[in-house]
């Protein structure tokens, strides 16, 4: 009986030993366990998964040279890629972005047509823990907006301002010279960097008076060139040249981007006989390195797309990895919810000197692309 007893004792003790195992695995390791398999599901390795990539279009150069080369760069460090084009229809790229999260992209990188319109989707996107990278035009008042990866646009501005000042000689010339100016979409939050930037070199010459606006048009919203299209810039040149220049020699335009510089050109070349203006533009296009080549454009800012594509990639590394990406600057961008953290690309300016070296010699064009 007292064997029996002490067997029961036992036995009773080993089932106690062996429940109080399982309660601390349960509450200790196993719920360690537990957090890191959170941790886990909450991460995507790097190199693998779906990335959305939204551009705005493919009726402008610039726009397909960037989605094929962010798809080409994530595509060799191993992701999947839904790339998608918008045609400029805000619907339509909404429509694009609810299908990449139904769809299963674990990441959205982002060139908004008009970020105002994303609002839905990208709240979608921060329910679902998708974070979202603003490529190229800061969209604003979301919160879903992890990191922004563009070039210094104000830094474009400041070029395009700096380039006229130097070619007019403007420190130094008696004046006046007369330009007009034409900007891009007033949708575009890119707009309020190009514009700003260029107009903080030339208002002091127009307030001095040794630049002159015959138009009058100066403030952004008159010098806006909506879905910055080449044809509403041109019929705007049109009406300029008719009402301002019969007798006037046009000096310099003002462009921020080369879709509206050809607009600018087409004009011209259709409606003025005077001395060929200075114009700038932004991007290097085709068209308009040919027509720096023919001397009908005088420089364009190069924006290497190769470039922002290569730091895109690399953010969507780090954040696939659970990290924090690389940025240059985390003051200058707030989006209306906070500072974005931001990494800049710098730009460069090319004109007849030396678009060889930068767009030939870095394997951006061939010859063939600007004969």
């Amino acid at each position: 009986m007292k064997k029996r007893m002490k067997k029961i004792i036992s036995l009773g003790v080993a089932t106690v030993m062996m429940l109080s195992l399982v309660a601390c695995s349960s509450s200790g390791s196993g719920g360690a366990d537990k957090k890191e398999d959170k941790t886990t599901t909450e991460k995507t390795e790097s190199g693998t998964g779906k990335v959305g990539v939204a551009m705005p279009t493919k009726d402008l150069q610039r726009w397909n040279q960037d989605g094929e080369n962010m798809k080409k760069q994530l595509e060799d460090a191993g992701y999947e890629v839904d790339l998608q084009y918008a045609s400029n229809d805000p619907a339509t790229q909404v429509s694009q972005i609810e299908n990449m999260i139904s769809g299963s992209c674990k990441l959205l990188v982002i060139a908004s047509i008009d970020g105002d319109s994303l609002g839905t989707p990208l709240a979608t996107a921060e329910e679902e823990n998708i974070p979202v990278i603003s490529y190229d035009r800061l969209i604003m008042n979301s919160s879903a907006i992890k990191y922004y990866a563009t070039f210094d646009n104000y830094l474009v501005g400041q070029k395009q301002g700096e380039y006229i000042v130097d070619k007019l000689d403007l420190e130094n010339a008696a004046g006046p010279f007369n330009m007009e100016i034409f900007t891009g979409d007033p949708g575009d939050n890119n707009v309020n960097f190009f514009y700003g930037g260029a107009m903080d070199v030339l208002q002091p010459y127009i307030d001095s008076g040794k630049l002159v606006v015959q138009s009058g048009q100066v403030k952004k919203e008159e010098v806006a060139t909506a879905d910055w299209s080449t044809e509403k810039a041109q019929a705007r040149m049109d009406a300029i040249l008719s009402s301002n220049y019969a007798d006037k020699k046009l000096d310099v335009v003002l462009c921020s981007n080369d879709s509206t510089a050809l607009g600018v050109t087409n004009s011209l070349e259709a409606n003025y006989t005077g001395e060929w203006p200075i114009i700038t533009g932004q991007d290097c296009d085709k068209p308009n390195v040919k027509n720096m080549i023919a001397g009908k454009q005088s420089m364009s800012v190069f924006k290497d797309t190769r470039k922002l594509a290569e730091q895109t990639v690399k953010m969507v590394d780090a954040i696939m990895d659970g990290g924090e990406a690389e940025t240059n600057d985390d003051k200058s961008y707030d989006n209306g919810t906070g500072v974005i953290p931001t990494y800049l690309c710098d730009p460069t300016v090319v004109t007849l000197d030396n678009y060889k070296e930068m767009l030939i010699d870095s394997g951006y064009y061939t010859e063939a692309d600007i004969k």
